[in-house]
């Protein structure tokens, strides 16, 4: 199962303080938009998103369709197939992409320990 980029969505009280933080440890902005309450952070192929006010907890995220500099793929699981692969298994989901619509889409679930896990294509 291809699951497009990996990153983690902080949710974080002060997004000064965690960019300054984090810029520390050698992530850079690459995108976003910290007025309105988020940014994306890389170093390497390591992706951080930080998000104040946005959600309460931590969520991993996966971007179906993009590469790790946000580059759509040439081909792609589409969100949607991944989510029907799931549910066919078994798991139970917190949120569903409609099933009849294409392009850009989400779902989101929730592992045994309580971690939310989005599936969140933009493509």
């Amino acid at each position: 199962m291809q699951l497009g980029n990996f990153s983690v969505s902080l949710a974080v009280k002060d997004i000064a303080l965690s960019r300054a933080f984090y810029e520390k440890l050698g992530f850079t902005v690459w995108g976003g938009e910290q007025e309105r309450g988020w940014l994306i952070l890389k170093n390497g192929s390591t992706v951080v998103g930080l998000f104040q006010g946005m959600f309460e907890n931590n969520i991993m995220t996966f971007n179906p369709g993009w590469d790790s500099d946000g580059k759509t793929l040439a081909e792609f699981a589409d969100v949607r197939e991944l989510q029907r692969g799931l549910k066919a298994q078994g798991v139970e989901l917190l949120s569903e992409a409609d099933e009849t619509a294409s392009g850009p889409a989400s779902f989101m679930l929730v592992d045994p320990d309580g971690n939310q896990i989005m599936f969140d294509q933009h493509v």
